[in-house]
């Protein structure tokens, strides 16, 4: 490594990640820097500390205060990169899907008289939409916004749909949570009991991000069998209802 890049004055430093001096000594001060090497009176950092301070910026940008980064990056820098992996993986949306920003007029094209507010207000309970500052709608899962409108179409009005949506959100938080307890069983808790060992970590950001498209796929598998299930039964009330002798003075079925 030539000594440009890996010998810098504190100044030097500061111009390279475009903090102050100020700030350097303060991270220095947190235990977020390690100190530089002293020669005479001069100071000396390496390409160390812009690592650590890159590190330390993306941390921040996660949302973690300085005392956090500062307790992470007590594992030393291989395990607080390896950390902030993995933490960063748990925070990858599930799904590809980019939200879409409509108008809130849309709501009402959907559903005419019966997009009222209150609509809006239970379907971001839900978590499918979200209100914006601009009186705009940030729709989190397009792809449950078609399927709104194609109810619609058929006839289903905004209460039937919520009340569908409300169910279905309770068994699909019971379903995440049972995955994230088998993870936390099979998976995380040998890593802990273990003691966390630093080269594993890339094993436990490798198993999040199988498990992911596994548990989409197994939910889906298990929907369609539920689903086959519950068509066949009604099919066969259905034949029942149809085929029994009405009552003294009852009207038989149509059809």
């Amino acid at each position: 490594m030539d000594e440009q890049n890996d010998e810098l004055t504190i100044r030097e430093l500061a111009e390279r990640t475009g903090m102050t001096v100020r700030n350097i000594r303060a991270h220095q001060t947190r235990g977020l820097l390690p100190p530089p090497q002293v020669r005479g009176r001069t100071g000396y950092y390496n390409d160390e500390h812009v690592a650590r301070i890159g590190l330390t910026r993306e941390m921040q940008a996660d949302g973690l205060n300085l005392e956090a980064i500062r307790r992470v990056l007590e594992a030393g820098e291989e395990s607080a990169s390896a950390i902030f992996d993995f933490t960063r993986a748990l925070r990858v949306p599930f799904e590809d899907e980019v939200p879409e920003i409509v108008d809130a007029e849309e709501v009402t094209r959907i559903w005419g008289e019966e997009g009222t507010a209150e609509v809006q207000r239970r379907a971001e309970e839900l978590g499918v939409i979200r209100a914006l500052p601009d009186g705009k709608i940030e729709v989190i899962s397009p792809r449950l916004l078609s399927a709104v409108v194609e109810l619609a179409e058929i006839g289903v009005g905004p209460e039937g749909a919520l009340e569908t949506g409300e169910k279905l959100r309770l068994h699909a938080d019971g379903a995440a949570r049972a995955f994230i307890e088998m993870f936390v069983k099979e998976i995380w808790g040998p890593f802990e009991r273990a003691g966390r060992p630093e080269q594993d970590w890339q094993k436990m950001s490798e198993a999040l991000q199988r498990l992911r498209p596994l548990a989409a796929g197994a939910v889906l598998a298990m929907f369609q069998i539920a689903m086959a299930e519950a068509m066949e039964q009604e099919s066969e009330r259905t034949l029942r209802l149809a085929a029994r002798e009405p009552k003294q003075g009852e009207k038989p079925p149509e059809g």
